[in-house]
């Protein structure tokens, strides 16, 4: 399993890398994902992840980064920092840094949490 997970992460960290978050999540999520930000409610299913994607990257005004670095993987479990960075329309500048935290099941995510510094 593991070197699906990690044969994936290689893929995630290119199309991440290019801004392609929607092409990310149609190739990645499983259908019954649960995606969770810090201790935010859950977000459960691919295309109410999809569709709140959408909502946010209909905000971005200039893609900066995603940089994914120090990859762990054990199990089915992986681990990865990432930093994000961009430009919303109303000339904010966001930066996050975060551990993602993944579950995996026949090469999809089906649980992802995201810990923000």
């Amino acid at each position: 399993m593991s070197a699906i997970i990690e044969n994936a992460l290689i893929d995630l960290k290119g199309l991440l890398g290019q801004g392609q978050f929607l092409e990310a999540m149609d190739k990645y999520l499983a259908d019954d994902v649960v995606l969770q930000e810090a201790n935010g409610v859950p977000k459960i299913g691919k295309d109410v992840c999809i569709a709140a994607e959408k909502e946010l990257l209909a905000t971005v005004e200039e893609f900066i980064r995603y940089d994914i670095n120090n990859v762990a993987i054990s199990g089915n479990t992986s681990y990865y920092e990432a930093i994000m960075e961009f430009k919303t329309n109303d000339g904010q500048h966001h930066k996050f840094e975060q551990v993602n935290r993944t579950q995996w099941e026949n090469g999809k995510i089906v649980n992802e949490r995201y810990y923000h510094a």
